[in-house]
């Protein structure tokens, strides 16, 4: 039984995911930072000029908890909250030159964890294995489930409807 459990598909992608946050979480200690600090300087990169309430919604935990995070990193000087200029009462989060070294930190971790990802794994499988998680993704957005809730069943989904 435990051989079949280990190569479940739902068991094998949660347990590469724990154990990848894992890794992270020890890697960003080294530096004095939390994952969900380096999360929020990848999202802000990504998209400079979030909101903190949007901010929130994309790392999936409650604006306080975002407030929180980045009190710490504005603590550090790598943030900066600016008003909106349309609504006085948004705070707009901007990285600043301070956290162009943890984002070099944070791009090498990311290359160096993909490489010892994919050890072993050629690109075509690599390649195999992507289009399939593409895949698995929008067949769960296409479902309409959020992505931190259970995707219900047709006959469960008729009962709760009812």
């Amino acid at each position: 039984m435990p051989d079949a459990i280990e190569k479940d598909p739902l068991f094998l992608l949660y347990d590469v995911a724990r154990m990848m946050r894992v890794h992270a979480d020890k890697r960003a200690r080294t530096r004095g930072m939390t994952r969900a600090q380096w999360v929020i300087l990848v999202h802000l990169e990504r998209s400079p000029g979030l909101s903190q309430s949007e901010l929130a919604g994309l790392v999936e935990v409650e604006p306080i908890t975002v407030a929180r995070l980045i009190d710490r990193l504005e603590a550090r000087g790598m943030v900066e909250r600016r008003h909106d200029p349309r609504d006085r009462r948004i705070w707009r989060l901007h990285l600043t030159d301070a956290a162009d070294a943890e984002l070099a930190e944070i791009h090498a971790y990311r290359a160096e964890l993909r490489r010892v990802m994919s050890d072993g794994v050629d690109t075509p499988a690599q390649q195999v294995m992507t289009n399939a998680l593409l895949r698995m993704k929008e067949n769960l957005i296409a479902d309409g489930q959020p992505d931190h809730e259970p995707a219900m069943t047709g006959a469960l989904k008729a009962k709760h409807h009812a």
